[in-house]
């Protein structure tokens, strides 16, 4: 095979419809609209219209509530911390706190703090100082002889 030889598979790429170019194009005139009416004429967006009759979205009940003021955790898992200090970019003996997550590029950014979770295995000592932790993962520390010390107010979940 030689590089001119190349070519696209049968019905790879498909030609671009060229609307309003004529009547021999099959596609002049109206150009696919239709005579007269509202999705005839430019500028219309009618998505969600039904024709007068109440829409789908109006007729569905709301459920839910989204609260404005809501804490977003930055997550991390166990078997990543655990992971960052084999490969020695997270120094185990000093305390592992937000700061230290977030230099090491663990964690990109605090948000409103750091979550640690419990998937992954943790073999290491480790002394973490964190905005919130599951159960699991401070069950996991300590039976590794660490210790994970949730810093603010909310607890141990």
């Amino acid at each position: 095979m030689k590089l001119h030889e190349l070519r696209d598979n049968d019905g790879a790429t498909k030609r671009k419809k060229r609307i309003g170019r004529g009547p021999g194009s099959g596609m002049g005139k109206m150009g696919g609209r239709g005579i007269k009416g509202q999705k005839s004429r430019s500028g219309v967006a009618i998505k969600g219209y039904e024709g007068g009759q109440m829409p789908l979205y109006q007729r569905l009940p709301k459920r839910g509530f989204t609260k404005p003021n809501r804490k977003s955790y930055a997550v991390v898992n166990l078997g990543l911390i655990q992971k960052f200090v084999e490969a020695g970019k997270i120094d185990a003996a000093q305390p592992i706190t937000e700061d230290v997550l977030v230099a090491s590029g663990l964690v990109r950014r605090k948000r409103d703090g750091i979550r640690v979770l419990a998937k992954g295995e943790v073999s290491a000592k480790l002394d973490l100082q964190v905005s919130g932790a599951s159960k699991s993962a401070v069950a996991a520390v300590e039976q590794a002889g660490g210790n994970l010390t949730v810093t603010t107010a909310q607890a141990a979940e």
